[in-house]
């Protein structure tokens, strides 16, 4: 008696791959524009003349959405050559902390502490410690993070090597700060490789001569 076994297959429906695919782009256009509008009140010199120089380009014309936008550019090099450091202050700093903090640690920071060992899994629920603060250094980073229910300090302070080598530095420590909350401070670098150049001094001592 030979038994035939028949295989029945369906075609997946295409309207649901297009339903699926507007979908996920309407969710990416609504995540972009969040992003732009965060980026715009977060850096506002900057956004504010740029919206000048689009609304003059639908109002006015492309010419002088073209002339205003020269200006606006002009302008921030001229402010980037004559003062060098409330630029930095104000967008180079800012701008390069920001980036860091979601390159180094928000992007990645669930998958990371899992793989440490650093998350709570109950009832096939994962909870992972809240990320609170990251304050970015020349070379240490400061993160701030809340414990989770039934963390000790010392399940941060053995998995700190872990921690360094998850998230890229040289090293990691563990310090508790305040109830439930332990700081980590990751050392990315060694501020004293970098040598530093020191300012001349009028009038100083000619040591060849002193010594002659």
């Amino acid at each position: 008696m030979t038994k035939t076994t028949t295989t029945i297959q369906t075609d997946a429906d295409p309207f649901d791959a297009i339903l699926t695919g507007l979908g996920h782009l309407i969710l990416g256009t609504v995540f972009a524009a969040a992003l732009v509008v965060k980026w715009a009140i977060l850096f506002p010199v900057l956004s504010i003349p740029t919206v000048l120089v689009v609304l003059a380009g639908v109002a006015l014309g492309w010419p002088f959405g073209v002339g205003f936008g020269v200006v606006f550019a002009a302008g921030i090099m001229l402010w980037r050559w004559k003062r060098p450091e409330m630029f930095e202050r104000w967008i180079t700093t800012r701008a390069r902390h920001r980036f860091l903090t979601w390159f180094r640690y928000r992007r990645r920071w669930t998958r990371l502490l899992t793989a440490c060992h650093l998350t709570v899994t109950t009832d096939d629920r994962t909870t992972v410690p809240r990320l609170l603060d990251v304050r970015i250094g020349d070379s240490v980073d400061l993160v701030r993070v809340r414990m989770l229910p039934g963390h000790c300090p010392a399940d941060w302070e053995n998995r700190t090597d872990h921690l360094a080598h998850a998230f890229g530095a040289q090293e990691c420590r563990a310090t508790i700060t305040g109830p439930a909350t332990v700081e980590l401070a990751f050392r990315h670098g060694d501020s004293l490789a970098d040598p530093i150049a020191l300012p001349h001094i009028d009038g100083g001592l000619d040591w060849g001569k002193e010594a002659a």
